[in-house]
Parts: structure tokens; C-alpha cells; sequence
């Protein structure tokens, strides 16, 4: 009797044992893939900086500052290594890019051409994927991060070595700023 209870424990503890570690590969893919989203949008956004900054320098040439400045920044992004890292460098190229569609706003002939006008869009429509796909991941790295926390999970954690990840957060101090509001 003793020894047949001893059994159905451990068949017990190794179901439990695959059936959570299968649970980690499938949280574990699913953070793969947000991830994937994010970059497959930051790489679009990526890819049309070029053309907004050709587009915005046949007209505003002594903004010539900021233009380099993106283009600088455009290249230093794939030297990042962590997802703060590339966080905080996507952060910096939403506020060069910022900065750039406000010295068009200075350009009325700028503001008027079509070709401008079909790149703010596209830009504001990679915007937004790039948002949704930042929810996604972040979402997908709450539910690995719960996991390698919680107990019992985190034994098995422990044992594969599974640690927590990071969340994907643009730093834009704008938006982290208290809006000034006055009457």
C-alpha cells in the first residue's frame, strides 16, 4: 500500500513537471512571436525614415540638424542588445521623428505635398501597429514573468533556468511628462 502511494506521487510530480515545462515553451514561444511583431513594425518604421527625410530636406534644408540627428539614430539600433536597450533607442527616433513632422508644420508647400502627406500616414499607421505589437509583447512578458515567479512554477524555473524578461517601453519623456494645462 505504501509503495503503491509512493508511485502515483511521483507519476503525479513528473505529469506535473512536463505539463509545466510544456507551459513555459508555450509562454516562451508566444514572447518570441510579440516580439517578433514589434520588430517586423520598428523595421517598417525603420524603412521609411529615408524617404521622409529626403522628402523633408527638398524643402527645409537649414533643418539640416535634425534630419542627421534621425539618420543617426536610424543606424544606431542595431547595435542594441537588450530590450531596454532598443527601448530606449526607439524612444529617441519617435522624438527625432517628432521633431521632424513639427519643422514640417513650418512648411506650408511641404504640408501640401503628396508625397509628404502619404508618408505621415504610413508613419502614423506604423505608429499604431508598433503600439498594438508593444501591448502584445508586454502582455506576453507579464505571463512569462508571472510564471517564473509564482510557486509552484518557479521550480521548475529554478531548474531550467528560465528568468524573468523585460518589458518593451519606448522612452519618450513626453509622454511621461504631467500635461500643463492653463485656463
Amino acid at each position: 500500500m505504501d509503495s503503491q502511494f509512493y508511485i502515483v506521487v511521483f507519476v503525479f510530480a513528473a505529469f506535473w513537471c512536463v505539463f509545466t515545462y510544456n507551459r513555459f515553451i508555450k509562454k516562451k514561444n508566444r514572447l518570441e512571436e510579440a516580439w517578433s511583431g514589434i520588430d517586423v513594425q520598428l523595421k517598417r518604421r525603420s524603412s521609411l525614415i529615408p524617404n521622409l527625410v529626403e522628402t523633408v530636406k527638398g524643402y527645409a534644408k537649414h533643418e539640416q540638424a535634425t534630419l542627421d540627428e534621425l539618420t543617426q539614430l536610424r543606424t544606431g539600433i542595431d547595435k542594441t542588445e537588450s530590450v531596454a536597450q532598443r527601448g530606449s533607442e526607439e524612444g529617441k527616433v519617435s522624438n527625432a521623428l517628432r521633431s521632424l513632422l513639427a519643422v514640417a508644420e513650418n512648411y506650408p508647400e511641404l504640408k501640401a505635398n503628396s508625397n509628404y502627406l502619404e508618408l505621415h500616414k504610413n508613419l502614423d499607421e506604423i505608429e499604431d501597429q508598433i503600439q498594438l505589437a508593444r501591448r502584445y509583447y508586454n502582455g506576453s512578458a507579464r505571463n512569462w514573468n508571472v510564471m517564473v515567479e509564482s510557486f509552484p512554477s518557479n521550480l521548475i524555473a529554478n531548474i531550467f533556468h528560465f528568468v524573468q524578461t523585460e518589458y518593451f517601453e519606448l522612452e519618450a519623456l513626453e509622454e511621461r511628462a504631467v500635461p500643463k494645462v492653463e485656463f
